[in-house]
């Protein structure tokens, strides 16, 4: 019995060592076959040849499959040769192939990747699969070396992926504002706000023409969806007060008292009499001189404090650095005590130059030692950079402020809103920056060594795009004032 179990033991320790044999055999005859082959199928895929060729490249794979299983079972090696090279001449030519097609499909490439970038496969699916058909024949064409055909199924395939893309970017855009346009149809809401639902209508159709004109520029078109969306909603709600108005028998006067309500909470909270015996007018603009007060004391709290720290840190500093010298204490005392002196002349030039513009004319404000005017009466043509006529009383105000400032260094900087490329905002932005500087060399005759123009385009807003009043502000020319501090 124990030689039986031993020679069982023998049997399969030597069937084992048999086995590890031949899988290093097999691994070693692998590495010999399928050295060329391997390289020339990872050059084939970061070809892209799986696309791009898809014939040469499946027929590679067929082979090298057929030589791997060949090698596994045991077969001639002649046949696992002559696989593996069909496999590698097969990858080659895909290579090729599709190294050409980069460049004569390179059109329809860049279109399918912008289609793919607009989510075109998850919310243009039945264009996209259109368009995916054509490239596919397009492709199939070229690897027969059917150029003709080739570039005809190109041009179609790119038409496809455009429209795809297109409306993949609509309805991300402007499905919301569909669905509330119909919702309101739906409710027959035209019947009771017909203006409100007709405005949101025409901002619902110039959304989809500024997107068909130029989709690559979505800020318009996406403020014009999110304007027909309030209008939709507000329309909605007009409805249901208009129906409210009817069902309760509601008079007109009982309706404008109604609405008085809440103005009357507003002026209460902002401490205001809200007289409205001749209508609403008056209260309005008290709250909105209110408003803007509020915001203009609220900003000069804000550059006190700025300036108190940085004042504060100075002082600490030089006074810290000036009690650990021994020598020299006077004269540097002096001169902290002018440096203080200086900043003391600037928050009074600043004061100063605070009282010579009204509210629509320019805002004036500080960033540390540095004077800003906000130009909000200054403005441009669309699309131009030339000064107005009309500006230069505004212009003629802001030389007074200069003057004010005597040896500052002058930066113009132009601003606009979000409307529009980049690249020409900032052109534009640059070009009025320049525009203003070059009238204060020729109109005011200030050297133009104080003078820097920089143009920012839509980078630093100071307001919120998505409205009129936002986008007005944002569209600026701003004057930074940079005073001497240095004693003269």
């Amino acid at each position: 019995m124990a030689l039986k179990t031993n020679f069982v033991r023998i049997l399969m320790l030597a069937v084992l060592t048999l086995g590890a044999s031949n899988a290093i055999a097999q691994d070693e005859l692998r590495k010999t076959f399928f050295k060329n082959v391997d390289v020339a199928r990872a050059t084939a895929e970061e070809a892209n040849a799986k696309l791009l060729a898809p014939r040469s490249y499946s027929d590679g794979v067929e082979d090298y499959d057929a030589a791997e299983v060949g090698l596994e079972r045991g077969r001639n090696i002649k046949y696992v040769r002559r696989k593996t090279s069909e496999a590698e001449t097969s990858f080659n030519t895909a290579t090729k192939a599709a190294q050409l097609a980069k460049t004569a499909l390179s059109q329809v490439m860049k279109s399918r990747q912008d289609a793919a970038n607009a989510k075109a496969p998850d919310l243009s699916r039945e264009v996209w699969d259109k368009a995916q058909r054509e490239f596919g024949n397009a492709i199939r064409h070229l690897e027969r070396g059917d150029l003709k055909n080739a570039t005809r199924k190109d041009i179609e395939a790119t038409s496809l992926y455009r429209d795809a893309e297109l409306i993949a970017i609509k309805a991300q855009y402007l499905t919301e504002t569909r669905q509330l346009l119909a919702d309101a149809d739906r409710a027959r809401v035209g019947r009771y706000a017909p203006l409100t639902l007709g405005f949101a209508q025409r901002l619902l159709a110039n959304a989809e023409r500024e997107l068909s004109e130029n989709r690559y520029d979505t800020d318009l078109p996406r403020s014009l969806a999110r304007q027909a969306n309030y209008q939709a909603k507000h329309a909605i709600y007009l409805s249901e007060v208009v129906r409210t108005v009817r069902d309760k028998d509601l008079t007109v006067e009982e309706l404008v008292l109604q609405w008085e309500e809440p103005l009357t909470q507003i002026a209460g909270a902002a401490d205001l009499v809200p007289a409205m015996s001749a209508g609403y007018d008056d209260i309005q603009a008290e709250l909105i001189t209110y408003i803007e007060n509020l915001r203009n004391q609220k900003q000069s709290l804000e550059q006190d404090v700025d300036a108190n720290i940085l004042r504060l840190a100075d002082m600490e500093e030089e006074i810290r650095t000036l009690d650990e010298r021994l020598g020299g204490a006077t004269e540097e005392r002096t001169a902290l005590v002018q440096r203080l002196e200086a900043q003391a002349l600037v928050k009074a030039q600043f004061e100063q130059v605070e009282r010579m513009f009204g509210r629509n004319e320019a805002r004036v404000f500080r960033e540390g030692d540095n004077v800003i005017l906000r130009l909000v009466g200054l403005s441009f043509t669309s699309g131009n950079s030339e000064i107005k006529q009309e500006d230069f009383d505004l212009l003629a105000k802001v030389e007074k402020a200069i003057d004010v400032f005597p040896r500052s260094e002058l930066i113009i900087e132009g601003h606009t809103d979000s409307f529009g490329g980049d690249t020409s905002n900032q052109r534009l932005s640059q070009e009025r920056a320049e525009s203003v500087q070059q009238y204060m060399i020729n109109a005011m005759r200030i050297a133009s060594y104080r003078l820097i123009a920089t143009g920012f385009g839509e980078t630093n807003p100071v307001a919120n795009n998505e409205t009129e009043s936002g986008r007005s502000r944002n569209r600026r020319i701003d004057i930074v004032i940079k005073p001497k501090l240095d004693p003269i």
